[in-house]
């Protein structure tokens, strides 16, 4: 199966490795990023899409239409937002989004990345979790194909990477002591992006994946 992939968030840290994953797999034959600003990146499968503004999609409906899978890494943190400015951007923008492909491309799989500890429930008291789990609940009410909901934790980042804080260059360097003292809590974000690809070649289970779920679905010879 050839794959066409969406993604967003590609100028991110987690966005970054899943696109690179993406232009070294085989089954995947092109890549849209879609993007609020230009990322500086050459590779015959690639393909850009600026787009400013995640609630004005009218225009862009040719620009995401024939593709069969996207995988949303695009996200902001919540420290220094109120809750409202928060759920704009991490529901209301992806909601948005993700409905305007569902229209365009219905046999599409849709993959959000969330994280760690994100609260199905909506009634928990980090007002992140809350937020994030309500963005899980609704995108799975969504009439795509498929819809998972990916919950990774601490990644080591891919090779080549350019989006990096320098934390992550730490934990590149410590990562198989990490991975030896907490295998389950910790992934490559090359495992990340296979378990995407996976997920759209072979389906899996459950539709929301913990960092054990992704590892195992990153394994996985389709």
């Amino acid at each position: 199966m050839d794959i066409k992939v969406i993604i967003t968030g590609a100028t991110g840290f987690v966005g970054e490795g899943v696109l690179l994953t993406c232009l070294e797999h085989p089954d995947v034959k092109q890549v849209l990023m879609v993007n609020r600003r230009h990322f500086s990146k050459d590779h015959s499968k690639l393909k850009e899409c600026i787009i400013p503004d995640f609630s004005d999609l009218d225009n862009f409906n040719e620009q995401l239409t024939g593709y069969n899978a996207c995988f949303f890494c695009a996200g902001v943190s919540s420290v220094g937002m109120n809750r409202k400015e928060y759920s704009h951007i991490t529901y209301d923008l992806t909601l948005n989004f993700a409905g305007k492909l569902a229209k365009l491309n219905p046999d599409m799989v849709f993959i959000y990345v969330s994280g760690a500890l994100t609260d199905s429930s909506e009634n928990g008291k980090i007002m992140w979790a809350r937020v994030k789990g309500k963005t899980e609940n609704d995108l799975m009410k969504l009439p795509f194909k498929g819809e998972y909901n990916f919950r990774p934790a601490l990644m080591r980042p891919m090779p080549g990477q350019t989006n990096l804080k320098g934390y992550y260059k730490i934990i590149h360097r410590i990562f198989p002591a990490i991975r030896f003292l907490f295998p389950a809590q910790v992934s490559t974000l090359q495992e990340v992006g296979r378990a995407m690809i996976n997920c759209v070649l072979q389906g899996y289970s459950k539709q929301i994946l913990e960092v054990k779920d992704i590892n195992l679905m990153a394994k996985l010879q389709v």
